[in-house]
């Protein structure tokens, strides 16, 4: 099976001096670390696909993140490729045949079998067509027959002030559109949990889950940071949080590349997160503790400042990354144990989810307290939303809620006239 791995890229461009091939690294070309190569099961590499990859970096400038994204679609249709034995330049007379039809077939199948989500589907597809246009642009592939049909659609998008615009764009007959879910979406589809859930997720971590993964879920559900920015709290951030004027039990903590020790944040915005005096103080407590002590020790010097390390001592996520495997294995594991003991709330529980959770409670309150116009300004700044679009999201959401359950109760009430008139009739 063909594999990814990374490298540290340094760009080297050849000259002769004195009769000899010199490589030097030009002027303005910066080191790419951890440029993602894929190879083939035989160990040869993809040269065109590391090739791009490569030119992403050095000419487009894109940053890593992106070209690592990017790289695993790539990686994801390479091992394609092998199991289903098709050659990646194949491209006969019948349609049927050719071998990005045919694994726009085998991704739509594996998103109706549930293998894969619906924006998987959509980004792995859109991205192997990148790469072959960029293939036949630089004439390293030129079929015989044209490998899609193009056509232009209209998408509408919102701006960061939530109103609407239309824009005409390029596409492709391989294109997998991805299905949108019909009705209200927070912040990455999900949706917030209960004050009663939450209670019984918080109950449960506290009892049977490491003492880490509790805090974690305290500290998502009660300032509304995303697990890159819990990840990469350092011991000095609690130390340096500064009470806020208007209570003395809300504290102000400092995110962000500008913060002093910098923190990991979403498109790298600075600003300050709430955090309340009680938790702040838990926090602390912690980071002196004798588990996380044990956890430092194994860690390497430049993370033995983070408030939460592994057992193994490594940090919860890499920086920059919204991501986290070892949170992703203790939710599953958590969420094993709410199927267990018989909670609802855990069956499909996200991590995110306590970040909905309190931006929506935080906007229920603003929008109790001062209206809707201002709530807005208040939600934007506590979740550190880069524009007010994301924002406007939780303050309908909250706006609707009153809504849908005075039609819940006046459906529910009507029903139950008609079931009770039903039974007097019988």
């Amino acid at each position: 099976m063909s594999r990814q791995e990374y490298i540290r890229y340094t760009p080297q461009r050849a000259s002769v001096i004195g009769g000899k091939v010199i490589w030097r690294q030009p002027e303005g070309s910066p080191i790419v670390d951890g440029l993602p190569q894929i190879f083939w099961a035989d160990g040869l590499p993809w040269r065109e696909a590391n090739l791009w990859l490569m030119l992403q970096a050095t000419q487009a400038r894109k940053d890593i993140a992106t070209i690592k994204s990017k790289s695993a679609s790539i990686y994801a249709y390479s091992k394609w490729l092998e199991e289903a034995e098709v050659d990646w330049r194949d491209f006969p007379t019948r349609e049927s045949d050719r071998c990005l039809v045919k694994y726009r077939g085998y991704l739509i199948k594996s998103r109706k079998a549930n293998l894969i989500a619906p924006s998987t589907t959509s980004q792995r597809m859109r991205v192997v067509i990148q790469f072959y246009r960029w293939l036949r642009h630089t004439s390293l592939l030129s079929p015989e027959w044209p490998m899609w049909r193009e056509s232009f659609i209209n998408i509408k998008r919102s701006n960061e002030f939530g109103l609407e615009r239309t824009f005409t764009v390029n596409t492709t007959s391989l294109s997998i559109p991805n299905k949108s879910t019909v009705g209200e979406k927070l912040e990455d589809g999900l949706f917030p949990v209960s004050e009663h859930d939450r209670a019984k997720i918080l109950e449960i971590a506290q009892s049977l889950a490491p003492r880490e993964i509790h805090l974690m879920l305290m500290v998502g559900f009660f300032t509304g940071m995303r697990i890159q920015t819990i990840a990469s709290l350092a011991i000095q951030t609690l130390e340096n949080a500064v009470e806020d004027p208007a209570t003395p039990e809300l504290y102000r903590l400092a995110v962000g590349p500008g913060a002093s020790p910098p923190v990991s944040t979403k498109n790298d915005v600075t600003g300050h997160v709430w955090i309340t005096k009680s938790l702040l103080d838990e926090l602390i407590v912690y980071c002196y503790s004798a588990d996380r002590l044990l956890r430092q020790a194994k860690a390497k010097p430049e993370n033995r400042d983070l408030v939460f390390i592994t057992r193994r001592g490594n940090p919860y996520a890499d920086r920059n990354k919204d991501r986290s495997p070892a949170i992703n294995v203790s939710m599953s594991t958590l969420r094993k144990i709410g199927r267990k003991h018989g909670i609802s709330a855990l069956k499909v529980f996200k991590f995110h989810q306590t970040r909905c959770t309190f931006a929506t409670e935080l906007a229920r309150l603003a929008v109790k307290a001062g209206g809707a116009i201002h709530a807005i300004g208040i939600v934007k700044d506590a979740l550190l939303h880069r524009d007010e679009s994301t924002t406007i999201k939780y303050i309908k959401f909250i706006e609707r809620t009153p809504i849908k359950i005075s039609m819940a109760n006046d459906f529910t009430k009507a029903f139950l006239g008609v079931t009770n008139e039903s039974d007097n009739v019988l």
